[in-house]
């Protein structure tokens, strides 16, 4: 049944569904502030300023709470599969919930959603480092968290993609969304780095706490932004044809299906590494916990150039020309990766590993956000998520159980070559994303 779209003005909270408010929200510019430079245009928004300051300590400390996560489960298990059973556990709700997620994200308050998702991560962070502090915490503690953070994550990640075009607009959204992609691995520079001295300096538990506090940031950012009236689209369908007509909708369209396609092949084989790095840090470098922290680190700064690149040329660029090109670079470094014979060699590997992820992560992002129409946006920006959040742990589980058979090494060079061959069959024999402007 065809949908009645009825203009309800909600005061306070929200967003707007409709194009019409996201044009508004695009004039949040200050009309007396000089235009800054076309690589942070993104920044003459108010509300994407406030919503960058807070992202960025919400996700250092998030990092923070990643290496030491990943590293307190290795400490107590010992096991590689055991670590990919802990990324595979958020993947179990992201499965289920992702999809109609974007149902609701369409449908609601983008701040409303956003509140208590952070309200629940700071929460489940807080839970953590008194486990850890008071020594109860047990792996299954970790993983029973881990499933609560899917739960989060199934509406927290498509939320936060959605809400970006309402703090800019469409003309400004592939700058914002490269920035957001810099501030993402900007805080994965400071985050680890910190974390890793944190971590061998005083414990996993502090990691975890200052983690739960970050979220703060994000909280107070979105309580201080001015937004338009939130103007509720009253459906006649039941929620499970709204999202029939999402997924007949990419179905239609060849050149969503094929990043989405991309989206999968490199979240399932090309960066399930990261779920084994503990383990390849103690086992092929022999090296502890700051090391752990300086690869990630390494790893963010190559992240932050790429996206400083991206930033800089994103009106200009071709961007199913650079998809490719870091789709079939990426798993080259990783093999490299695999067998490095020191830790100096991985900090310059981890670089380019973070270069080739942030580059193909945020233009196949990009490719979608401004591909997609408006009143799918929440439903497409899920099914996306459901790739990064409830299949591609799939790999986490696969590498972790297989490294314990083959090596670590040999497990990664398997990987890096399926990605490989996978997109080169994906990106190469047939130009849709290519092609794409």
């Amino acid at each position: 049944m065809k949908s009645i779209s009825t203009a309800l003005p909600v005061d306070g909270d929200g967003e707007s569904t409709t194009r019409s408010a996201a044009a508004t929200l695009a004039a949040d510019t200050d009309a007396t502030q000089t235009h800054p430079p076309s690589t942070f245009a993104a920044f003459r928004h108010r509300n994407f300023r406030l919503y960058a300051i807070g992202m960025l300590v919400s996700m250092a400390g998030s990092w923070m709470q990643i290496i030491a996560q990943g590293w307190l489960v290795y400490q107590i298990s010992g096991s590689e599969w055991t670590l990919g059973l802990v990324g595979f556990a958020a993947a179990i709700p992201a499965l289920i919930i992702s999809p109609w997620a974007g149902v609701i994200i369409d449908h609601t308050p983008r701040r409303a959603i956003l509140y208590i998702t952070q309200l629940a991560a700071l929460t489940f962070a807080l839970i953590l480092a008194f486990l850890t502090f008071s020594g109860l915490v047990q792996v299954w503690h970790i993983i029973a968290l881990a499933v609560g953070i899917g739960m989060v994550n199934a509406f927290d990640g498509p939320t936060r993609q959605a809400f970006v075009v309402e703090m800019v607009g469409k003309e400004d959204l592939p700058n914002a969304i490269a920035i957001n992609s810099m501030i993402f691995n900007g805080a994965r520079i400071v985050g680890p780095a910190f974390g890793g001295l944190l971590l061998a300096w005083l414990g996993a538990g502090w990691c975890f706490l200052i983690n739960g506090f970050s979220f703060l940031g994000v909280i107070v950012a979105l309580y201080m932004m001015e937004l338009a009236p939130y103007v509720r689209r009253v459906r006649l369908e039941s929620p499970w044809a709204q999202l029939k007509e999402g997924l007949v909708y990419i179905q239609k369209r060849e050149d969503l299906r094929r990043i989405l396609l991309q989206s999968t092949i490199f979240g399932v084989f090309g960066v399930s590494y990261g779920t084994v790095l503990p383990a390849y840090v103690d086992r092929v470098l022999h090296v502890g916990p700051a090391a752990y922290g300086m690869i990630n680190a390494a790893s963010g700064i190559g992240a932050v150039t790429s996206a400083l690149f991206l930033a800089r040329h994103s009106s200009t660029l071709k961007r199913g020309w650079w998809v490719t090109i870091y789709a079939l670079a990426f798993p080259f470094v990783l093999m490299a990766f695999a067998w490095a014979p020191s830790l100096a060699v991985a900090l310059l590997l981890a670089f380019f590993l973070g270069l080739g992820f942030l580059g193909q992560f945020t233009l196949l992002n990009t490719l979608l956000q401004t591909r997609v129409d408006d009143d799918r946006r929440g439903r497409v920006m899920a099914i996306n998520s459901l790739i990064f959040f409830g299949i591609a742990p799939f790999g986490n589980l696969a590498i972790g159980a297989v490294s314990e058979i083959w090596g670590l090494s040999i497990t990664l060079t398997v990987s890096a070559t399926i990605t490989l061959l996978l997109s080169a069959n994906n990106l190469l024999r047939n130009d849709t994303v290519r092609a794409l402007p």
